[in-house]
């Protein structure tokens, strides 16, 4: 076979098929050279569902006349001139071929006007002619391009377009990414003659959220918290359902990249790894997040329809913007344990008015994402990469990201025992068993219960919290979620903070004896011990049996930390005994 150069009008069919797969196709091209020309009002008119026509007038730049010609032809663009350009792109648009590609396959008409002309001059190409037209015409300033009959002359390709209504609602789409990723621009979108989407330009706060709102849906918009993080060369902005709030249903899940609508394999790894933990099985995270990087770091042409990038440092960008994401949602992680907290927390303080005076601190994260007016949360900007709260399976150093998703085989935690010595022990006292002591007072010898002793006097303290370096996460069962709703602000007493977020329970702070004590082992046997009856007390008793008789703390050692029970025996959970021997031995140890 003879290898021969394919003529222009066949080579712009072959590109035509990479860059217009249907109406929607034609509609991001022109609006994004709209923007790339510095339009502020872009007005999108379709019939048919872009079948018959589809016209995209803005208040740009403009194109001069003698330079519409070239504005059809391949490989003709202002955007980038030499490689240094290519390698640090800011446009959306940058290989010059989409107009010499959509011509070839409709009806086009360009109609331009720049401010340095007194009037318009307009361009039509025809199919496979690619002889161009000019004219003069009226027209603002800004340009005009229409499309009319697409896919006239690629039978086959025109066979392929579903319904109008089908193909509208991709436009439809389109539309509302592009909107979102321009905020300042105003936008105008009518079908068959009807007005079906109009947005006015934004500038301040409180319009990004009405927008947010017109473009997501109001349950997204008031849900949603904001979120903004920074380090280097790359910033992180944008809006992040909590895990709670995510359904099964679909809703927002857009990402940009220097401005540039995003379907990228490493940032939606990144966002699904943030809540993977979090969500129920058949949730969805909901997000639209602005990802703005350092050009030159950063490939966008890569990809036909530029829906993909590379980034040349794809772990540090990958493990940013999952840090910063798992953060916030941390923070944000709410349910129904929330009320039920508050709910606890007001009983409480009518209960034991000692407690009143204490800050609050909700055992489950008191951040009300779900408040009427809407209101956000935004994460402080990071001011050093390290600084970030890395997850222990996502952040080790010089991995594969890819390789994340395969899961970790659980460790099973490796528990010292407590093992008090003689000098630990308080004066007049001997440990007879993990949870009983011989105590000596006023020359008689009593057997003392330590959990049942030491647990009132807990109940009434206002019990530091040591705060976790790295939250742990149980997933729990449907009934220890009942469970834990109903005591949230008991375990908020008890120095614990912690977020439930559906099943998934995070848990950030603890009471101090609890520091270093294997949680995943421990917490769900406690509280598999309560029963409906199960108070303040009690819980503090059955959690105190439980560390002692495990060894992971020592009754002399939290005697220690209780030197004043000792001295006030009407606290002792003791009875008295008459072991001559014991308190024989008592005296010789502390001699």
């Amino acid at each position: 076979m003879t290898i021969r150069l394919l003529p222009p009008q066949l080579a712009n069919q072959i590109a035509a098929g990479e860059v217009v797969e249907r109406p929607a196709s034609v509609i991001k091209e022109l609006v994004e050279n709209s923007l790339d020309a510095g339009a502020t009002d872009i007005h999108i008119d379709v019939e048919k569902g872009g079948s018959k026509l589809l016209r995209v007038r803005d208040n740009g730049q403009g194109i001069a006349k003698d330079e519409l010609t070239l504005a059809l032809s391949r490989h003709a663009t202002s955007k980038i001139h030499d490689f240094a350009d290519l390698a640090q792109i800011v446009s959306l648009g940058f290989r010059g071929e989409a107009l010499a590609s959509i011509s070839s396959v409709s009806r086009l008409t360009l109609t331009s006007r720049p401010a340095s002309q007194d009037s318009a001059w307009q361009a039509m190409a025809e199919g496979r002619d690619m002889a161009v037209q000019i004219k003069p015409a009226a027209h603002p300033v800004g340009t005009s391009i229409e499309v009319l009959d697409l896919f006239f002359n690629t039978p086959a390709r025109r066979r392929f377009l579903k319904s109008d209504k089908t193909e509208f609602s991709h436009i439809e789409e389109l539309v509302k990414r592009l909107a979102l990723s321009r905020d300042d621009v105003s936008w105008t979108l009518t079908h068959n003659g009807q007005l079906v989407r109009q947005l006015k330009a934004v500038t301040d706060d409180a319009g990004r959220q009405r927008r947010i709102q017109q473009l997501c849906g109001r349950s997204f918009a008031q849900a949603a918290c904001y979120v903004e993080s920074q380090y280097e060369h790359m910033q992180l902005s944008g809006w992040i359902l909590p895990a709670a709030a995510c359904s099964a249903q679909l809703q927002c899940q857009y990402s940009y990249v220097n401005g540039r609508m995003m379907r990228d394999k490493l940032l939606n790894h990144a966002i699904r790894q943030a809540y993977a933990e979090m969500l129920a099985p058949e949730a969805l995270p909901a997000f639209v997040l602005y990802l703005q990087i350092d050009p030159e770091q950063v490939d966008v042409n890569v990809h036909p329809a530029k829906h993909e990038v590379r980034f040349h440092q794809a772990r540090l960008v990958h493990d940013f913007v999952f840090s910063a994401l798992s953060q916030m949602l941390t923070q944000t992680a709410q349910n129904d344990l929330l009320l039920a907290e508050q709910v606890n927390q007001s009983q409480v303080v009518q209960q034991r008015q000692p407690m009143s005076s204490a800050p609050q601190r909700g055992a489950f994260s008191n951040h009300d994402v779900f408040n009427s007016s809407g209101s956000s949360h935004s994460v402080q900007p990071v001011r050093s990469y390290g600084g970030l709260t890395p997850a222990r399976d996502h952040m080790s150093a010089g991995s594969d990201w890819t390789a994340l998703v395969q899961e970790q085989p659980a460790k099973t935690p490796v528990v010292t025992p407590v093992v008090a010595t003689a000098s630990d022990m308080p004066p007049g006292s001997l440990q007879v068993s993990s949870t009983e002591l011989l105590v000596m007072q006023q020359d008689q010898l009593w057997l003392l219960d330590v959990p049942a002793s030491i647990a009132p006097l807990l109940a009434l303290k206002n019990v530091a919290s040591a705060a976790l370096l790295l939250p742990e996460r149980l997933r729990l069962e449907p009934a220890e979620v009942s469970l834990l709703t109903a005591r949230a602000g008991l375990l908020c007493q008890m120095g614990f903070d912690l977020v439930l977020s559906n099943q998934i329970l995070i848990i950030r702070a603890v009471p101090q004896l609890l520091q270093g004590t294997p949680l995943s082992h421990v917490l769900p046997v406690w509280w598999s011990g309560w029963s409906a009856q199960t108070e303040l007390t009690l819980m503090w008793q059955q959690l105190l049996q439980l560390l002692l008789s495990r060894q992971l703390l020592s009754a002399q050692l939290l005697l220690q930390t209780e030197m004043g029970l000792l001295q006030h025996p009407e606290h002792w959970c003791a009875v008295p005994v008459g072991l001559t021997a014991a308190r024989q031995q008592l005296q010789e140890r502390d001699q």
